[in-house]
């Protein structure tokens, strides 16, 4: 049973992070083709997009989350930092230290930005039961 509850947290997570690249992807679109921002700018404002849809879907919908969010968004920042920053480094390094395309590279850091934002955010960002839960009641989630 909770194998069977991982694997749904799981499947829910990753349909989040489907939307939630949409959502940053559109965003970046319409900054950039029609508000005339700069890629820099329309990346930070895609990334902001995606994560307010990211910590509302995943806290609510992917771990059931009930604790505050002032516990919870702090941390969930810290996980998408992590995640960020290790992504990057994948990134950099294909980029500098190979003949590997620079689009190539960005596809490659998106399984360590995905794995390291799973486990951050289930063990650490929305980890803790809600009041009058119990362990066993908190893994099935």
């Amino acid at each position: 049973m909770v194998r069977h509850s991982g694997n749904l947290m799981l499947a829910r997570f990753l349909s989040v992070g489907v939307l939630n690249m949409l959502v940053g992807m559109s965003t970046i679109y319409i900054a950039i083709t029609y508000l005339d921002w700069s890629n820099v700018w329309a990346n930070v404002a895609g990334y902001a997009a995606g994560l307010c849809v990211s910590y509302a879907l995943n806290s609510k919908l992917t771990f059931k989350y009930q604790g505050s969010w002032q516990r919870a968004l702090p941390r969930f920042l810290v996980v998408f930092l992590v995640a960020y920053l290790a992504n990057l480094v994948v990134v950099l390094s294909l980029v500098y230290y190979t003949t590997m395309s620079d689009f190539l590279a960005h596809w490659l850091g998106i399984p360590v930005y995905t794995c390291l934002s799973y486990l951050g955010s289930r063990y650490f960002a929305f980890s803790g039961k809600a009041p009058g839960e119990s362990a066993a009641q908190q893994e099935a989630k």
